[in-house]
């Protein structure tokens, strides 16, 4: 994107520091994953790893504005539909998509369980409303597989419900690709160790419990259970219209950067030039007069 724009020291200053915020909110991101510890008892190479890192992901992201802008222009439609088991990591590299996008062009489908009238409907009722339309990207934050995993875990769909699932997926994925619609199916992988690292780092951090559920803990009790339902799931609705990826996701910032990156590959998008944007001189009237704000709606500058 071009601008017109004449820059004094003070304006150029200022766009700076806009930067640094847009990285200071990333770094807060990192915080909120690894909780606030001492700086100094890294070692030398993660913090090596670490500067390449943030430097990798604002590339990638930068990638991702270029991404957006080709999907608006060209009008395409992608589903992307993130899936693995609980704490794997899904939201963290979800969160690093949608970071620089505009929300009204790439969004999050993070639904609930259904409510009584849902679970009445055709199964996949509930999802088709958050399709994309043209110019549109949709991050499903778990997805219509709910069925093949923790409700056939859990025992919430009967075995009919379950294997009408597995002839209806694969039908339901070619009929939305051939209407036009791109699916990038992740599957996040991790350890039975790693899981419960991360499953410990929550029960301990209060910032962090409420993402600790009664069914997250069931989950480990049926950790074998699952892998059996990922097996069986993957076998049985990896199609060449909508094939599975395993993104290797015990080190975080590794799975988002290798995620990411291979999310760029499955489109052949290319940089659209928009029109330049001048910006307006802004309109003074003479007779303008700013009235005062009353003191007692402001909010105390305590910082």
């Amino acid at each position: 994107m071009t601008t017109k724009l004449n820059l004094d020291a003070a304006q150029i200053q200022r766009l700076k520091e806009d930067i640094m915020d847009s990285l200071d909110e990333e770094l807060e991101n990192e915080f909120e994953d690894v909780g606030l510890g001492d700086p100094e008892s890294s070692s030398a190479k993660a913090l090596e790893f670490r500067k390449f890192y943030f430097r990798e992901l604002i590339k990638l992201q930068g990638e991702l504005v270029k991404l957006q802008d080709w999907v608006v222009a060209n009008k395409h439609r992608m589903v992307i539909v993130f899936e693995g088991r609980d704490a794997a990591g899904k939201g963290g590299v979800i969160k690093r998509i949608t970071q620089r996008l505009n929300p009204r062009i790439c969004r999050v489908a993070a639904l609930p369980a259904p409510n009584d009238r849902e679970k009445t409907q055709w199964y996949f009722q509930r999802y088709v409303s958050h399709l994309p339309a043209a110019g549109e990207i949709v991050l499903f934050d778990r997805s219509w597989y709910n069925r093949a995993g923790v409700e056939k875990v859990m025992g919430f769909c009967s075995d009919e419900d379950y294997e009408e699932f597995f002839k209806s997926a694969p039908e339901f994925e070619k009929m939305l690709t051939r209407s036009g619609i791109q699916i990038i199916k992740y599957w996040f992988s991790i350890t039975d160790d790693e899981q419960y690292s991360r499953f410990l780092g929550r029960i301990h951090d209060p910032l962090k419990q409420w993402k600790l559920s009664p069914m997250d803990l069931e989950s480990r009790r049926r950790w074998e259970d699952y892998t059996r339902a990922k097996e069986t799931m993957i076998e049985r609705t990896h199609i060449p219209e909508a094939p599975w990826w395993v993104v290797q996701a015990v080190d975080k910032k590794k799975a988002r950067l290798n995620c990411i990156s291979h999310l760029l590959s499955q489109v052949q998008y290319s940089e659209v030039n928009p029109p330049e944007i001048v910006m307006p001189d802004r309109v003074r009237n003479p007779d303008y007069i700013r009235h005062a704000i009353p003191q007692g709606m402001i909010v105390p500058e305590k910082y």
